[in-house]
């Protein structure tokens, strides 16, 4: 305590700053006891690893026992992987021991760091669960920094979609288990199903100690420690959508004819009229007029059986698909099925279904055959699966814009961590357009001249159809390039490690290829290093800070800059007579391009959405919570019961 004093006087009474401090002091401390591994064999590293391991099931504070588990992981990576932690990533490192949110830049290393924290939470045998964004990374992450903790005599595991819950109950069982927030959510969903209805009042010191799992069939043992990688992705954009077990309810042959019929009302209804949509909600309902229209139709004798307001519920469904969702940005078609694109990401969410006949509507809009309406089973909110967590923390390059949220919801404290070496990422002015066809056009001059002058360029678009739209204009003007989209997943990882060479040209949906580094060639970095385009800004200043960070990581230069138009994504959340008005008012030069002052609109824009997205997570956290306390008052199992 008189430490944290200390340092907290020292630097002024900034509580980050004296974090930061007081982790450099202890820096030294294992730097010291680094240099005594160096001479012992693979045998004795596996014994020192083992003792501090009984150590700390016997009682020894994990706080008093961190200068030797960050020194014996730093020896264990440099003896498996060929390379040490930076002083930085050891801050980082007690960043998260600290439960803390650690932002890093993209390039610093941050899947090396999660090593330290999650070798010391591991050794009380509790568990320790690695949270990645996808199934690839997970699996990536585990094969590799397994080595590491391989050397001090650790086991890891890995969850992966599709696996057997005998495979899944292994997995949990290794001190370290790999996976994403999804299955692990589901999992805990899982076992709750097979627990049954009286599991809130079951003993849960024993599934946290490791009691879990022989008599219930489940597969989880408890949950310890969660480490997340890319945690503002998962705590925050991925916080707006509840995890949800689904029950298939059999379509009848009026149900079907109840989808197909309110999609073809939808064209025949009247905006402002009959019915009124908001786009910032994406949301939709009928008016009054809009009600009798729809009861004074005529309708197909099936739909004889189902009440009117329900005929009113679904038509207003049909109406949101039409006008809030579009092919190839909020989903794609595979195999004759919609499957839903991530809007942070650019990744495929397969397996995940809209609710309350929305996906129905949805296929009905695309004419692809309707499948079965799914009924809530098991139900979680990403926010309330983590709280319980008895230790979290989290890593992230884009944590700071939204800190107090972390901080009031799951008290994350966030620091900034110091790079390794000085950024000297260089932006160039942004570029506004009236049009978007002239903006895509001017984007693909501009990287035909980077491509002929050797610079690498990575590219990023909002949505699949507008990467393939740049693609189309690439191929006329013979650029050659690589687009990575939700329809090309598979081969991620490979495209995005290629994104350094000379000449090359990637095209990229939001951030996919996360989680893996771009290795600049020397002739790239002599040139400039890569330069990012952004093509639009996106609905959170943190996705466009994820694309611009893909370039000088690590001390390597690198440039950004942002091309705009007022027909962009990022502003159909407006109304649309109100942004007609704004269009026909704009006065653009020669060239179709606008003043340099327009990129304030944008910004005020996007912070419109970003608080609204924040209000919509505040309020689904609430309402969980609100609902939760009742359903307990009433004897009932909140994850279950009434989920509906």
């Amino acid at each position: 305590m008189l430490g944290r004093i200390f340092h907290l006087l020292k630097t002024g009474g900034r509580p980050s700053k004296a974090r930061l401090s007081r982790w450099r002091g202890r820096v030294a401390q294992i730097d010291y006891l680094g240099q005594k591994l160096g001479d012992l064999s693979d045998e004795d590293l596996i014994k020192q690893g083992r003792d501090i391991r009984w150590r700390a099931k016997s009682g020894v504070t994990l706080d008093s026992l961190l200068p030797e588990a960050f020194a014996l992981a730093r020896e264990a990576a440099k003896r498996a992987l060929g390379f040490m932690h930076y002083p930085v990533q050891l801050m980082g490192g007690m960043a998260l021991f600290e439960g803390g949110m650690a932002e890093m830049q993209t390039g610093e290393g941050k899947t090396l760091t999660a090593t330290l924290a999650a070798f010391l939470y591991s050794l009380p045998g509790l568990g320790t669960h690695v949270i990645t964004v996808n199934d690839y990374l997970a699996r990536r992450d585990a094969e590799q920094m397994g080595k590491v903790y391989a050397k001090l005599g650790l086991t890891t595991g890995c969850i992966q979609d599709n696996m057997q819950d005998g495979d899944r109950r292994a997995a949990y069982a290794k001190d370290i288990t790999y996976g994403t927030a999804k299955e692990f959510g589901f999992d805990f969903l899982r076992d709750r199903l097979k627990r049954g209805a009286d599991a809130e009042g079951a003993d849960y010191g024993a599934t946290l100690f490791g009691g879990a799992g022989r008599d219930t069939g489940a597969v989880q043992r408890g949950h310890f420690f969660a480490l997340i990688d890319e945690a503002d992705s998962i705590l925050v954009d991925e916080a707006r959508t509840p995890l949800i077990i689904a029950l298939n309810q059999p379509n009848d042959p009026a149900t079907v004819t109840l989808y197909r019929w309110s999609d073809r009302v939808v064209l025949t209804l009247k905006p402002d009229a009959d019915f009124i949509y908001e786009p910032e909600k994406r949301t939709a309902y009928l008016t009054d007029p809009g009600c009798r229209r729809i009861t004074l139709m005529q309708k197909p004798t099936l739909l004889d059986s189902i009440d009117m307001p329900k005929m009113f519920e679904q038509v207003e469904r049909a109406l949101v698909a039409r006008f809030g969702f579009h092919r190839d940005r909020d989903y794609v078609i595979v195999d004759n099925k919609i499957v839903i694109v991530d809007e942070s990401t650019g990744r495929m969410m397969d397996g995940r279904k809209w609710q309350d006949g929305l996906h129905q509507a949805m296929e009905a809009k695309e004419r692809v055959p309707i499948t079965a309406a799914t009924g809530q089973a098991a139900r979680i909110t990403v926010q309330s699966f983590f709280k319980h967590y008895a230790h979290l923390a989290g890593m992230s390059g884009t944590a700071v814009q939204v800190q107090r949220e972390l901080r009031r919801t799951f008290h994350l404290k966030t620091t900034v961590i110091p790079t390794h070496r000085p950024c000297i990422r260089r932006g160039l002015p942004p570029r506004v357009f009236k049009t978007l066809q002239r903006k895509m056009e001017v984007v693909a001059d501009e990287i035909l001249k980077l491509q002929q002058a050797g610079r690498a360029v990575l590219v990023g678009t909002p949505s699949v159809d507008r990467s393939e739209t740049l693609g189309r204009l690439l191929t006329e003007r013979q650029v050659a390039h690589q687009i990575l989209n939700a329809r090309f997943h598979k081969e991620e990882a490979d495209i995005v490690r290629q994104a350094g060479e000379p000449g090359r040209v990637t095209i990229a949906t939001n951030m996919a290829g996360r989680g893996t580094d771009i290795e600049l060639e020397d002739h790239v970095r002599q040139l400039g290093g890569l330069h990012v385009i952004a093509t639009e800004m996106h609905s959170s200043a943190r996705i466009d800070r994820q694309l611009i960070g893909r370039a000088a990581r690590q001390g390597d230069p690198g440039t950004f800059q942002f091309f705009l138009s007022l027909e962009d994504e990022l502003l159909r959340c407006l109304d649309q007579r109100r942004l007609g008005r704004i269009r026909e008012k704009a006065t653009t030069n020669s060239n179709g391009e606008l003043p340099a002052t327009w990129v304030r609109f944008f910004a005020r824009t996007q912070k419109q959405l970003e608080k609204l997205h924040a209000r919509q997570r505040k309020d689904l956290l609430k309402a969980e919570k609100e609902r939760n306390e009742m359903y307990r008052k009433m004897g009932l199992d909140p994850f279950l019961e009434m989920t509906e």
